[in-house]
């Protein structure tokens, strides 16, 4: 390896911690002008209150190349395991199909 590509290397760490991750199956996201705001929250299913799990704040920059990013390997792994179907016609089920809040 070159000196000049040992110098751009980028030495990443990651804690055990992190490593664990966080599970979200639901993202909000919002914007200003300056940055966008990614919420991952944590829904269980018959629960009618839904925790944010995880705030990542990015430039719009960072946001298009995470965009990308993302749509490069949706790719890759359709190639490999097949379209991953979201129904269009449904909306999201907020309450997981539990029970129904009653007053």
């Amino acid at each position: 390896m070159s000196e000049e590509n040992k110098q751009k290397q980028l030495n990443i760490e990651l804690t055990d911690e992190v490593a664990e991750g966080i599970y979200s199956n639901l993202a909000v996201i919002t914007h200003s002008h300056s940055e966008f705001i990614v919420d991952f929250i944590k829904m269980m299913p018959g629960s009618p209150k839904a925790k944010v799990k995880s705030r990542i704040i990015l430039t719009p920059q960072h946001t298009k190349r995470l965009f990308k990013a993302l749509q490069d390997n949706i790719a890759k792994f359709e190639r490999l395991h097949g379209e991953i179907k979201v129904p269009e016609s449904e909306p999201f089920p907020l309450n997981f199909g539990g029970p129904k809040a009653q007053a």
